[in-house]
């Protein structure tokens, strides 16, 4: 957020990838914290109203989870904007928040992704379909051929998306 011409292209390449995915939408949502960023952006780009989904619902006043201007929403379909997708987890409570509240959410997306199986097989199993900017086999592909990573790191870095919850031990 903190330089304009990558948040001007990180903006624009989600605008053109959920016209592209999902065709007319409605609404934007971020989901909160880091979606809320840039899911105004792309709003504003696209000329659509914007919302953002909690967590948890607040602890006090409506006890809310969706904050924003709903009044309007009926009938509109909603793509939820996040920054990065690992499991899928926090996000995909974001969409069972909006789709609770009786809102159709035509699916997500988000910056970058792990690509874990485990997120693909959540988002399936919640029918929600996702589109990601990049995600982590084209980050060590540019890391490796831009000389970021050593070539000898890179199967260190293969290995470690495949499970990491017990890499290294």
């Amino acid at each position: 957020m903190s330089h304009p011409a990558i948040r001007t292209y990180i903006r624009q390449q989600l605008t053109s990838a959920i016209q592209e995915q999902f065709g007319a939408v409605g609404c934007i949502a971020g989901v909160a914290t880091a979606g809320i960023p840039q899911g105004a952006l792309v709003a504003q780009e696209l000329g659509l109203p914007f919302i953002y989904v909690r967590s948890k619902p607040k602890e006090h006043g409506t006890g809310s989870m969706i904050e924003g201007d709903v009044s309007s929403l009926a009938g509109k379909r909603i793509v939820v904007i996040e920054d990065l997708i690992s499991t899928g987890k926090s996000s995909l409570q974001a969409v069972e928040a909006l789709r609770d509240a009786g809102y159709d959410v035509a699916g997500l997306a988000a910056i970058f992704s792990y690509g874990f199986d485990v997120a693909t097989d959540n988002f399936k199993q919640a029918n929600c379909p996702f589109v990601t900017l990049s995600n982590y086999n084209a980050l060590i592909k540019y890391a490796g051929e831009n000389q970021y990573i050593a070539e000898s790191d890179i199967e260190v870095l293969k290995k470690w998306r495949e499970n990491p919850a017990t890499w290294g031990k």
